[in-house]
């Protein structure tokens, strides 16, 4: 095994390990500590995966943006507001399905993309122009459609956070 390999399993560890505190910790406080973790284990994946631009992106819009502005909601909201989430109305049947379907896509994904790291070129260029060609071009359709359940999922976010209104 060489040094390469232990440090993949090192940093992949770390991703995995603090993305589970995040999911399973009863305290905001140290899901959003354990996200900074995952986000910095991520941004580490893609520098040895030698993908520059999107480590370099991973580490400023997801740690310098997102997760100091979560910090700043959650430190300073004085009083958190709990939704009260109904889980009889949850049917097993149907939310195993859709997790057999997504585990199943991640599978086959990980299956036919994952042939190891390419050897480096001779030259080595920044994957900034290549990536956006692919964006622009290939995968133009893909990248607006996950824009738009972004959107969708913002929308579900505000409209579940909102309580209605008791007129005095």
């Amino acid at each position: 095994m060489e040094l390469f390999d232990i440090v993949f399993y090192v940093f992949a560890l770390i991703t995995i390990g603090s993305a589970f505190v995040v999911v399973f910790s009863k305290n905001v406080i140290y899901s959003a500590f354990s996200l900074l973790f995952t986000f910095f284990g991520v941004a580490a994946l893609y520098v040895l995966l030698r993908a520059d631009f999107l480590a370099v992106t991973q580490v400023l819009i997801y740690v310098g943006g997102i997760l100091v502005l979560l910090l700043f909601g959650v430190m300073l909201t004085n009083k958190v507001v709990s939704v009260d989430i109904k889980t009889g109305t949850i049917h097993i049947v149907p939310a195993l399905v859709v997790v057999a379907i997504v585990a199943g896509s991640l599978a086959g994904l990980f299956y036919s993309t994952w042939k190891g790291v390419p050897p480096p070129a001779s030259d080595p260029v920044s994957t900034t122009k290549s990536l956006g060609e692919m964006l622009m071009t290939g995968y133009l359709l893909p990248f607006e459609i996950a824009s738009v359940i972004l959107v969708v999922a913002l929308v579900g976010a505000v409209m579940t956070a909102r309580r209605p209104r008791k007129s005095t």
